[in-house]
């Protein structure tokens, strides 16, 4: 169930939240949350992986700056469930990006390169996108 959602010229600032609901394929790989001023510029790659690319039930977080990756970060905490409703909230400010899964596990990613508005927001894979909110 390979899917995508995506946003432009939005105006996201520090401090504001992304709030995402969606259901994870029951046959799910990995999905990706991908933030930043547009698809080459990114202040977070957020890819949980349940099974792909030699990696299983791991987070793998990284930034893109000009279309180069930086470096991975990879968290072995594993939140998600094949088949089952997730909910993710992003929020970045100066220094991280922090995302927080289903209310409770925060992982935090360094904003790299010190972007104050997000205006491209994109989410494709094995996740269906049930509602979005800026909060």
């Amino acid at each position: 169930m390979e899917s995508k959602l995506v946003f432009s010229h939005l105006t996201i600032k520090p401090g504001e939240c992304i709030k995402l609901k969606g259901q994870v394929a029951p046959e799910a790989k990995s999905f990706a949350l991908n933030l930043g001023r547009d698809e080459s510029d990114l202040i977070l790659h957020f890819n949980p992986r349940f099974e792909i690319h030699g990696d299983t039930k791991i987070i793998v977080c990284n930034s893109k700056a000009c279309g180069v990756w930086g470096e991975e970060l990879r968290e072995p905490v594993f939140p998600f469930q094949q088949g089952e409703e997730t909910k993710i909230c992003v929020v970045f400010n100066d220094d991280e990006v922090t995302v927080k899964v289903n209310g409770d596990q925060e992982i935090k990613f360094p904003n790299r390169q010190g972007l104050d508005t997000a205006r491209y927001l994109a989410v494709n894979g094995d996740i269906k996108i049930k509602s979005i909110k800026f909060d």
